[in-house]
């Protein structure tokens, strides 16, 4: 497993966060017989416990993710609420139980604002947040992409089986590029060499020569993007070696396990009627909307499903499956889906990514000292539902 990707083992992990929360003294006398830390943990330890659950690192780049409120005054994190949504009924219910962390699946603050108003729904949630002290975490899209994260729960609904991602997770490390250059003789490749030792970062260069049938050395030079214009500057210094300059971006590698949208070819094929079942029974609804691909019935076979949690639809688009599980498809998407005999589950947005608020839950649970309580808000729900 890639790192960044895996939960480090418990009883570590809450040592080391118990050892710079607010209280700094962990000592045995203050471990459960769970081997939890019963001392207090700050803002900063909890971020630390997210982080190792999700880096935020997987979150896609237009996402709005992280700490989106932070109080000015530094205080004991006792009580975290975790919501899918962060409306005004979940703040009610936050500052009534004294809370002093949301974590949000959806961030409540998105798009950029000049003024904070009254008038605006989500300004004023900002404003209670800051006056109550409440801190406001959003994870979001890096919940979707982490391996065993809010994806591969969705799809672990139809029963096991071979599951791959959909849109792969690459490594977050600084892009690299390579650099290929030939020298004419030994004394312009030593003369090039030097110049390129004297550039800033040089330590981080990897450089491989190859002798070519005319004599000359080729020299294949990897370097971080920050070092790319002097070290193209230097090569392009020299007559000879311009002529042969070629700039490639290095790939980055993949972050097995982790991406968007997961793929599953089933261990037990089932029937289209069982896979609503099974759907109806994971997310804990009574109802949810059906589209069955054409010349398909409820009997028809899924040997495999992709999924997505929210809105799926971009995601999908295009991938071979006999059933697409996701919150919400334009209509347009869902007719493009059926004719390709896709069969597709709609659960609504929300009611596809909720439940797994009881898994982040256990989680959380599993790497905070008993100090802290966590709560799922019961105020949250689906702003739609079937009448």
């Amino acid at each position: 497993m890639i790192p960044g990707c895996r939960i480090v083992t418990r009883r570590l992990f809450n040592l080391r966060h118990c050892l710079s929360s607010l209280n700094p003294s962990c000592h045995p006398r203050h471990l459960s017989q769970s081997g939890h830390c019963n001392v207090s943990m700050d803002l900063k330890g909890v971020l630390g416990v997210l982080e190792q659950l999700a880096p935020l690192s997987l979150a896609e780049s237009w996402d709005n993710v992280g700490l989106l409120v932070e109080p000015s005054r530094p205080r004991p994190i006792k009580t975290i609420l975790l919501t899918n949504d962060l409306t005004s009924a979940v703040m009610d219910e936050a500052e009534e139980m004294a809370c002093d962390l949301v974590i949000s699946y959806h961030p409540p603050l998105f798009r950029p604002f000049k003024r904070l108003l009254q008038k605006d729904w989500k300004q004023r949630l900002a404003v209670r947040a800051v006056e109550g002290g409440i801190a406001v975490f959003s994870p979001h899209t890096s919940w979707d992409s982490a391996k065993d994260g809010l994806n591969d729960w969705l799809i672990g609904g139809l029963g096991h089986g071979q599951v791959s991602v959909l849109s792969q997770a690459l490594c977050s490390a600084p892009q690299r590029h390579r650099v290929e250059f030939t020298a004419g003789s030994q004394v312009e490749l030593d003369s090039i060499l030097k110049l390129l030792k004297e550039t800033e970062n040089s330590e981080a260069f990897q450089y491989t020569l190859l002798r070519n049938e005319e004599g000359g050395q080729q020299v294949i030079l990897t370097c971080p993007g920050s070092a790319l214009t002097p070290v193209v500057q230097t090569v392009l210094g020299n007559v000879s070696t311009s002529q042969s300059l070629s700039i490639t971006q290095v790939q980055q590698n993949p972050m097995l396990g982790c991406g968007q949208g997961r793929h599953v070819v089933l261990d037990e094929p089932l029937s289209v009627g069982v896979a609503v079942q099974k759907m109806k029974t994971h997310l804990g609804l009574p109802h949810l909307r059906l589209a069955l691909g054409e010349q398909k019935t409820l009997d028809a076979v899924v040997k495999s499903a992709a999924v997505c949690a929210g809105s799926g639809a971009s995601v999908l688009q295009g991938v071979k499956a006999d059933l697409y599980i996701t919150g919400e498809m334009s209509h347009h998407e869902v007719l493009d889906a059926v004719a390709n005999g896709t069969s597709v589950i709609l659960s609504d947005h929300s009611n596809s990514e909720r439940g797994f608020l009881t898994v982040i839950k256990q989680r959380l649970a599993n790497h905070l000292p008993d100090s802290v309580t966590i709560a799922i808000s019961k105020r949250d729900r689906d702003p739609l539902e079937v009448v």
